[in-house]
Order: C-alpha cells, then sequence, then structure tokens
C-alpha cells in the first residue's frame, strides 16, 4: 500500500512543474485524494458492498469535484490535474501513466445494464481540458486526445483526436497537414480563443485564402483587357467567388 502511495506521489513531482513538494502534493492536490478515496470505493464494490461503495464515492464527489464511479476501473500512477468537474463512468478502464485534467468526462452512450458503457484508455493516454470521450470503445497506448474533442470513436495507438467530433490524426501526411493548419490559426488542442470549432476556424481560412486569389485574379483579367488581350472565355469558365455565401455555408 506505501509503495502505491510513494507512486501516485511521484508520478504528480514528475508531471506537474507547479509541485514543489511531497507534503503539497500530499495535502493540497484533489486529483490524489480523489484516487485514494476510489480505490476504498472500489474495493467495497468489489465486494459486494455496493450502496458503501457509492456513498463513499459522492462524499469524494463533494470534497473534490471529482466524480469517479466504484466501479471504474484506475491503473497505477494515474494523474488528475486540477481535476474539478471530471467524470469517470462505471466500466471505464483508465491503463497506467494516463493523465486527465479537468472537465473530462468518460462517459457512455448505451442504456444496456451491464454492458460496457464506457471507455477503456490505454496505458500513457493524455485527455485534456473539456475533453468528453463517449462510449465504450478503446484510445490506444500513447494517444492524445486534445482540449474540448468530443470523441465517438476508436483512437489509435498514439493518435491524437481534435475537433467536435474528433478526427483522429495520425503520424505522417495528416501530422503535415495538422502543421499547416496550425499555421492558418487552426488550435491543435481543441477550440480556438475566440470559441469555433477548430476544423471550421480552418476552412474560413481556406476561404479567405481563395477570395484573395480570385481578387488577383480579376485584377490580372482586367490588366490583361486595358492591353487588348481578349480574356471573355476565361471568365466565363471562372465563376466568382464570394466569400461570405461560404462562410454561411460553413456556420451552418
Amino acid at each position: 500500500m506505501f509503495s502505491r502511495l510513494r507512486e501516485d506521489l511521484e508520478c504528480i513531482l514528475q508531471r506537474d512543474p507547479a509541485a514543489r513538494s511531497r507534503w503539497e502534493v500530499l495535502t493540497c492536490y484533489p486529483g490524489l485524494h480523489a484516487l485514494w478515496m476510489h480505490r476504498i470505493a472500489h474495493a467495497l464494490w468489489q465486494r459486494g458492498f455496493r450502496w458503501l461503495g457509492r456513498f463513499i464515492s459522492n462524499v469524494s464527489r463533494f470534497l473534490t469535484g471529482i466524480e469517479i464511479h466504484p466501479g471504474a476501473t484506475i491503473g497505477r500512477r494515474v494523474f488528475i490535474d486540477h481535476g474539478m468537474g471530471v467524470v469517470i463512468g462505471e466500466t471505464a478502464e483508465i491503463g497506467d501513466d494516463c493523465t486527465l485534467y479537468q472537465g473530462v468526462t468518460l462517459g457512455g452512450t448505451s442504456l444496456a445494464r451491464g454492458a460496457k458503457r464506457h471507455p477503456t484508455l490505454g496505458r500513457g493516454v493524455i485527455v485534456s481540458a473539456g475533453a468528453k470521450v463517449l462510449g465504450g470503445f478503446t484510445v490506444g497506448d500513447g494517444a492524445r486526445v486534445g482540449s474540448n474533442a468530443v470523441v465517438l470513436k476508436e483512437v489509435p495507438a498514439g493518435a491524437t483526436a481534435v475537433g467536435i467530433p474528433a478526427r483522429i490524426l495520425q503520424r505522417g501526411a495528416d501530422a503535415q497537414r495538422e502543421a499547416a493548419a496550425n499555421r492558418m490559426g487552426f488550435s491543435a488542442y481543441g477550440l480556438s480563443s475566440n470559441g469555433d470549432d477548430p476544423l471550421i476556424k480552418a476552412l474560413h481560412g481556406l476561404i479567405d485564402h481563395a477570395a484573395a486569389q480570385q481578387r488577383m485574379i480579376d485584377k490580372l483579367v482586367a490588366a490583361l483587357q486595358r492591353q487588348g488581350i481578349a480574356v471573355d472565355d476565361v471568365k466565363a469558365d471562372a465563376p466568382a467567388v464570394d466569400p461570405h455565401q461560404l462562410d454561411k455555408l460553413v456556420d451552418e
């Protein structure tokens, strides 16, 4: 038991630069307190003391702001940072060395009793602030879930899920595409500062770029016409871009 407690303290000291001492972590980290109380509630739940397990879980929720169902399975060296508003459902499974931030929900989408309704997180998964992982699927080892993402399907190991609903970004071509989107103002780990959906923000950037190109084409055509070069067939084949209309379509 004491080795597990030492593990919990050390993993927080390693992952949180704001943690200055073991005493501070021991006394001031609600995520740590919630996990310790969950171990008691989970042990009671497994031994058939269901009401008592739920009662301890509810007391933990009141004290820490973190709701963990006593039926959930949580591995070693799990770190719940800040933790306020975290909800972990009954059939959720969290692997070793995972990190959850505030506002994370590991929820279910099925009403079937006894079914696997909540997600399974592999080893070393990071779920960023405000993310919702909903359903009985698996998030693979080392995967990352971006801030405010809503994940509704399986995430492969090592991949990143971002957006609403979440899109899966793999290494390689998708990573290069993500970098290009970042240069256009796309927030890789959730919603942008003005609240736009990341994909919508990237689309707006593409629309603005297309509109700027259309303006340049119009100027070139006008310059050619002034020089006596006929370009009527070009104008007929190239319909003008209306950025305002495109923006409305994207927003809808």
